[in-house]
C-alpha cells in the first residue's frame, strides 16, 4: 500500500484554547471529518472529531468553548505502520514522528481506493466501508453498482443485495457518478440534498495498474453542521452589520426603546451635539435632544422622513424611523441626513442639473442615433467602392481617429456612420457635429459646453458639451475643414490631452472619445495659407479613408438609381416606376458634380412629372438630356465650377438683401459664420 497516496500532509489544527466555533470551520471550508490538536511545537494532544463537535453542540456547549474540553485521544502512528490501519476508526488516526509531532491525517477516500486496486483485500475493506460512518458506493466501467455498503442502504432506504448489480442511475437517477467515467477526474467537496437532509460526498475514479476499473463516491450526512454553518454565517454578517454602523464616521444616528430611552448613541452624533455618549444612554430623549420628536415616532410608528428640527439655532434635516418586531413597535431609530439645510438645498440644485443633462442626452440620442446602419447598407459593388467598403471594415473595429474625404454628397456621413456600428463602441453614444454650421461664438460651447454663468445668456445649471455627451462613443465632426483656426487650437489640445475644459470651468473633465472626421475641403492647399492647422491636419489623418467620386465608379449608377427611387417612392407616396434604357443610359454618362445628393434631387425632379410608370429622357432635366455624350467634368474643372456658382449666388443674395449678411446668410440656408468665410474667400466686396 502506498503511504505517500494515503497521506494527507499539513492538514487544518487547532490549539487547546481554540473554541468549538473554529473547529466547526474548519470541517465546513476543508471538507474534514477530524480536526487533530496540537501544542506550539505541534505535538499531538489529541483530536476533536464532527461526532463529538455536534455531541457538544447537542449537549449545550457555546461556540466559545475551548476545543480542548471535548478532545477525545487521538491513535498515534508513525508513517512506517499506516499500512496497518483497517481495524482502526480511520477519524482519529494521525500520523506522527518520532517526537509525536504531527506529520499528516490519512485520506479515507485514497485509502478506500488504494485497498480497491488489491483484489486480495476485499474482506478487510467490507469491514471498513461497512461500519464506516460514510456511505459508500462503487460502480465498474458499465456503471453497475458493485460495492454498497450499509450507510448508503440506511440513506437510500434500498439493501445492498437489491442493489448490487443494477445500473447506478437506476438507484439514483441524478447521480453524477457515471461522469467521473468519463472524465478520470474527482469532484471533491460536492453538495447534494436528498430527502430535505444535506450531504457532502468524494467522488473519485478507481484506477487499477494504471488502468480505469470504476469509480467511488463517499458521501456523509451534514445536516447538522450545515445549519450550524448557516446559523454561524448569519451571526457574523449581524455582528459585520452591526460593527460598520457603530465605526462609520459620516453616520450620526440614535436608538431608543419602546420607552423613549435612548439605548444607542453613536461617536458622530455624540461629537454632533456636544453630548458626550455616556450622558445620553438611560435617559429619555426628550431631556438629552431639544425639539425631538424619536418618542412621538414610537407611539405613532409613523416614520417621519426630511423633517427640519432646530438644534441649537441651527436647522438641520434628520429622519425618524419606527422599529417594530413581531408586529410591535419596539423603539425607534433617529439620523441626521444633513447638518445643515443648505446641503439639501445644494443636494437638489445637483439633481436637477443631472435630471436636466440625462433628458438633454436622451434627446440627443434620439436625434443622433436612429437606426443602425452598417457597411453592408452603403450602395456600390465597383472595385474602387469594394475596396473602401473593405477598409472601412478593417478601421472601425480599432480606436484610432480617422479624416474621411471626399467631395460633396458622395457620402462620407454615410460611411461615418457605418463605422460607427461596425465598432466596439455602437451601444455607446454616437454624437454628430457640422462645425460650417455652428456660429464661430457658439462653436466652443458646443463641443466644451459651459458653467452656470459662464456667459450672459448661459443656461442655468450650465450645458453639457458634444465631447462630454460622446463619453466612451464616438464623436463625427463634419465640415472639419471649416472650423476657425481658435477652434483648430482646442481640438488639437483635446486630441492630445483626452480631456475638455468647460467655459468658465475650473477644473478639465477627462473623456474617452474616438473621434471620426469629414471634409471636402483640400486641407493641404489650406494649410498652405495657413488656414488650417498642419499639427491638427495630421492628428486627425491617422486613418485617411478617400470616397470616390460617383463619375469615377459609373458601374453602381444603376443600383443607385433604383435604390433611390424606392427610397423616393416611399416618402413621396408613388409606384416605383421603371426607367427607360435611354434615360440610365443619359444618367449614366453624366458626369455628377454634386454627387448622390445631386443625384437624388435629379429623380425626385423625374417623379414629379412622370405619367405612368416608366421615366423616359423627357422627364430627365435639360442640363442632362443636353449634355454631350461622354462629357466628363474634370476634378479641377469641378472645383472652379462649383467655387464660380458658390461666389455668384452669394453675391446674387447680398444685392437682394441690400448688403445684409444675416439676411443672405438665412435665404441661402448656411449660417452666419459660413457666409463670412466665403465672403472672405471670394474677396466679395
Amino acid at each position: 500500500m502506498d503511504d505517500l497516496n494515503l497521506l494527507v500532509y499539513n492538514p487544518p489544527r487547532c490549539h487547546e484554547e481554540d473554541t468549538l466555533e473554529k473547529a466547526a470551520l474548519l470541517f465546513q471550508n476543508d471538507k474534514v471529518d477530524s480536526v487533530p490538536i496540537v501544542d506550539d511545537h505541534d505535538k499531538v494532544l489529541g483530536i476533536i472529531t464532527q461526532k463529538s463537535l455536534a455531541q457538544a453542540i447537542l449537549a449545550g456547549a457555546r461556540l466559545r468553548t475551548p476545543v480542548a474540553n471535548f478532545r477525545e485521544e487521538a491513535i498515534k502512528k508513525q508513517q512506517k505502520e499506516i499500512c496497518r490501519l483497517l481495524d482502526l476508526p480511520l477519524e482519529r488516526v494521525v500520523v506522527v514522528d518520532e517526537k509525536d509531532k504531527l506529520l499528516g491525517v490519512i485520506s479515507p477516500g485514497q485509502l478506500f481506493t488504494t485497498i480497491l486496486q488489491r483484489e486480495n483485500t476485499i474482506d478487510e475493506l467490507n469491514v471498513i466501508i461497512n461500519d464506516n460512518s460514510s456511505a459508500i458506493i462503487a460502480i465498474d466501467l458499465d456503471s453497475r453498482v458493485f460495492l454498497f455498503n450499509k450507510m448508503a442502504e440506511q440513506i437510500l432506504k434500498i439493501p445492498a443485495r437489491e442493489a448490487i448489480g443494477r445500473h447506478i442511475r437506476e438507484i439514483s437517477p441524478r447521480t453524477p457518478l457515471p461522469d467521473i467515467l468519463k472524465t478520470r477526474k474527482p469532484q471533491l467537496g460536492a453538495k447534494f440534498e436528498y430527502n430535505g437532509l444535506y450531504y457532502i460526498t468524494n467522488r473519485n475514479p478507481i484506477i487499477r495498474d494504471g488502468k480505469l476499473v470504476g469509480a467511488v463516491t463517499i458521501f456523509q450526512d451534514v445536516t447538522r453542521l450545515k445549519s450550524l454553518s448557516e446559523e454561524l454565517d448569519q451571526v457574523k454578517e449581524y455582528n459585520r452589520n452591526v460593527q460598520n454602523i457603530l465605526d462609520n464616521p459620516y453616520e450620526a444616528y440614535m436608538v431608543v426603546d419602546s420607552k423613549g430611552i435612548i439605548t444607542m448613541f453613536n461617536k458622530h452624533i455624540s461629537e454632533f451635539l456636544d453630548i458626550p455618549t455616556e450622558a445620553a444612554i438611560g435617559n429619555h430623549v426628550s431631556e438629552v435632544v431639544e425639539n425631538t420628536r424619536l418618542h412621538i415616532v414610537v407611539q405613532t410608528g409613523k416614520a417621519e422622513i426630511g423633517d427640519i428640527q432646530n438644534i441649537k439655532g441651527k436647522e438641520i434635516v434628520v429622519m425618524r424611523l419606527p422599529i417594530e418586531k413581531d408586529g410591535k413597535i419596539t423603539g425607534a431609530l433617529g439620523k441626521i441626513m444633513f447638518k445643515d439645510i443648505t446641503q439639501m438645498t445644494t443636494l437638489a440644485n445637483k439633481i436637477s442639473k443631472l435630471s436636466s443633462e440625462v433628458e438633454y442626452y436622451k434627446n440627443v440620442m434620439k436625434k443622433y442615433q436612429g437606426t443602425s446602419f452598417t457597411v453592408n447598407n452603403i450602395i456600390g459593388r465597383s472595385a474602387i467602392m469594394s475596396e473602401v467598403k473593405q477598409m472601412a471594415m478593417k478601421v472601425a473595429h480599432s480606436n484610432s481617429t480617422i479624416l474621411i474625404r471626399g467631395e460633396s454628397g458622395t457620402g462620407k456621413e454615410l460611411f461615418a456612420n457605418a463605422i460607427y456600428y461596425e465598432s466596439s463602441r455602437s451601444r455607446e453614444p454616437f454624437i454628430k457635429v457640422n462645425c460650417a454650421a455652428i456660429p464661430e461664438n457658439l462653436l466652443e460651447s458646443e463641443l466644451f459646453g459651459y458653467e452656470e454663468g459662464a456667459f450672459t445668456g448661459a443656461k442655468k445649471g450650465g450645458k453639457i458639451g458634444k465631447f462630454e455627451l460622446a463619453h466612451k462613443g464616438t464623436i463625427f465632426l463634419d465640415e472639419i475643414g471649416d472650423m476657425p483656426l481658435t477652434m483648430q487650437v482646442k481640438l488639437l489640445r483635446v486630441l492630445q490631452e483626452k480631456e475638455i475644459e468647460r467655459i468658465g470651468g475650473r477644473t478639465p473633465v477627462s473623456i474617452d472619445v474616438r473621434v471620426l472626421a469629414a471634409t471636402n475641403r483640400p486641407l493641404e492647399e489650406l494649410m498652405e495659407k495657413k488656414l488650417f492647422r498642419t499639427d491638427l491636419y495630421y492628428r486627425l489623418n491617422v486613418v485617411e479613408l478617400k470616397i470616390p467620386p460617383l463619375r469615377y465608379r459609373k458601374e453602381d449608377i444603376p443600383e443607385l438609381v433604383n435604390f433611390l427611387l424606392r427610397k423616393l417612392c416611399n416618402s413621396m407616396g408613388f409606384l416605383v416606376p421603371r426607367v427607360h434604357e435611354d434615360t440610365m443610359n443619359y444618367l449614366i454618362e453624366y458626369s455628377w458634380p454634386g454627387n448622390i445628393r445631386e443625384m437624388e434631387n435629379v429623380l425626385e425632379h423625374c417623379l414629379n412629372f412622370v405619367e405612368g410608370d416608366l421615366i423616359q429622357t423627357v422627364h430627365l432635366p435639360n442640363y442632362i438630356r443636353h449634355q454631350p455624350a461622354g462629357e466628363i467634368v474634370m476634378p479641377g474643372q469641378l472645383r472652379e465650377i462649383l467655387e464660380e456658382a458658390e461666389r455668384t449666388a452669394i453675391e446674387k443674395a447680398l444685392r437682394q438683401c441690400q448688403g445684409s449678411k444675416i439676411k443672405a446668410s438665412e435665404m441661402l440656408g448656411i449660417s452666419r459664420a459660413s457666409i463670412y468665410q466665403k465672403i472672405d474667400k471670394y474677396n466679395i466686396q
